[in-house]
């Protein structure tokens, strides 16, 4: 549909008539309302880089070391892309505004950002904007939900610019795997869909990964934090028939807790304050292909329950709609605990397991496989010259620091040698890289006793500070109290977005 398709030629119902005149943008958004926010945009435009700084300060605190992107590449591509759409909505061109969403939605994909992670990086957004509006005097309240709105027109773009471009590159990937497959013998494989490995332990893996990716059945993966667990169910999606359908992934942890039961199963419009239009959800946006689910021990009991009929009957009920709509999904889970021991504390339901544990692959740490370290470096020294393209490109390591790897235990598994490898680029100024250039704790210059725990299945997470708890109750009810209960308001008040708000307010029961 066109961005200047009017609601008569999709079927809809145009509202007020009287009152409304000029296209309603993707059923969302009349040209009236548009105009209404020019000056909010005029005041995000001229305090871009302050809003930016903020977006990205809550991009790390949210995602923490799991973030796809760097500050460099955060700022460059937000920064610009956010200066482009909001000159084309000042301009009331959406086409041009549509046209630049969608290449946003395609670098993207093309960085390989989690489509959950663009999801919350755009609620973030709408924090950061709104410490931009103007403050003499404020917008009416009225904007807030037109602002919403035009954040759904942004994530409509962008979800169909990033499934389309994933499809497509999906497709060429695979093919050159398939190439690539067929030259190497299976007993030598160092290499499996972006996998890199050939301990015994890792080939036992790309044996499991074929013969799981033959069924539809559902699949556990146990691991400890960074052994690449993802990478592991995108080779199960990519091995099997159906690879050129969508790959889907969900880190539970990464979002809060009364807000994963719609991004899996979608909602209807009206179904809560700020559900502006339908929301399809992961499972419908998975649709034939494969739903990846990290960390689903991090997920409500409640919501495993209907995780677990949503499988057996392949079928979902989104929020608000008394309906329920068939899907085909392939369901991929993943945990960094000992299975039956989070069961047994409660934090995966013993049903849900029994689902999952027909198909369990085992990821080893990194420390069990150590002599995979020398291929891994290759790996990610290529990798880096590419993504990063250094002045002076890294031609290899010394033999010093290779040792230092080798030595070291590795408690961030494969996710911390990329990240020191990174860092070598960064900070290096020689083709090769050497002990110096190395983390001071992979280097050898703290003693082992220093070194971080191992964060393995059997690691537990820190009980919440209570006293963090009291003391957010505390000022939500401040707010709801200073604006007599209107939730816009102290939304705005707490410059955090309406949906987080409802969140917290059913969290601490107010």
């Amino acid at each position: 549909m066109s961005p200047s398709d009017t609601p008569e030629k999709g079927g809809a119902k145009r509202e007020s008539a009287a009152t409304e005149s000029g296209p309603r943008h993707y059923h969302l958004l009349w040209d009236e309302e548009l105009e209404a926010l020019k000056p909010v945009l005029r005041s995000v435009l001229e305090h871009l880089g302050e809003v930016i700084e903020h977006w990205y300060q809550l991009y790390v605190l949210h995602f923490g070391d799991t973030r796809s992107l760097s500050e460099p590449e955060f700022r460059e591509l937000f920064y610009n892309a956010l200066s482009r759409n909001t000159k084309d909505l000042l301009a009331g061109d959406m086409d041009r505004y549509a046209i630049n969403t969608i290449r946003t939605g395609e670098l993207l994909c093309e960085r390989n950002v989690p489509f959950a992670e663009i999801v919350a990086s755009l609620h973030l957004y709408e924090e950061s904007a709104y410490t931009a509006f103007p403050k003499d005097p404020p917008p009416p309240l009225e904007i807030y939900t037109t602002f919403d709105k035009l954040s759904h027109v942004r994530m409509i773009l962008l979800a169909d610019a990033y499934f389309r471009s994933a499809s497509a590159s999906a497709g060429a990937r695979i093919q050159a795997l398939e190439r690539q497959a067929t030259l190497v013998a299976r007993e030598k494989r160092s290499i499996f869909h972006g996998l890199v490995g050939s301990s015994a332990s890792m080939r036992r893996l790309y044996d499991r990964i074929e013969a799981a990716s033959g069924t539809r059945g559902t699949i556990l993966i146990v691991g400890e934090s960074g052994t690449g667990k993802e990478l592991v169910a995108r080779a199960i999606h990519e091995c099997g028939a159906d690879s050129a359908a969508p790959f889907v992934a969900l880190n539970c942890a990464a979002i809060p807790k009364d807000l994963i039961e719609s991004e899996l199963f979608g909602y209807r419009k009206g179904a809560f304050s700020g559900a502006n239009a339908d929301y399809l959800g992961l499972f419908r946006a998975a649709e034939g292909g494969t739903l990846f689910l990290d960390e689903v021990t991090e997920m409500a009991p409640e919501t495993q329950s209907k995780l677990l009929r949503a499988v057996q009957e392949r079928s979902v009920r989104p929020v608000g709609s008394t309906k329920e709509t068939a899907v085909n999904v392939r369901l991929v889970a993943s945990t960094n605990r000992d299975p039956e021991e989070a069961v047994r504390c409660g934090n995966l339901r013993q049903d849900l397991y029994y689902r999952l544990q027909a198909g369990v692959l085992n990821v080893s740490p990194l420390r069990e496989r150590p002599d995979d370290i020398p291929l891994l470096v290759e790996h990610f020294i290529e990798y880096f010259n590419e993504k990063l393209q250094p002045r002076i490109p890294v031609r290899g390591i010394e033999e010093d620091a290779i040792a230092a790897l080798m030595k070291y235990p590795w408690p961030g598994n494969v996710r911390e040698l990329s990240n020191a490898i990174e860092g070598a680029f960064t900070f290096g100024r020689s083709p090769m890289i050497r002990l110096q250039d190395l983390p001071a704790g992979v280097a050898g210059n703290r003693s082992a006793g220093s070194l971080p725990r191992s964060e393995g299945p059997m690691a537990q997470p820190e009980s919440s500070m209570g006293t963090f708890a009291e003391a957010e109750r505390e000022i939500i009810a401040r707010a709801l109290k200073s604006t007599d209960g209107n939730k816009v308001q102290a939304a705005a008040l707490l410059r955090i977005s309406r949906k987080k708000l409802y969140a917290k307010i059913e969290k601490y029961g107010l």
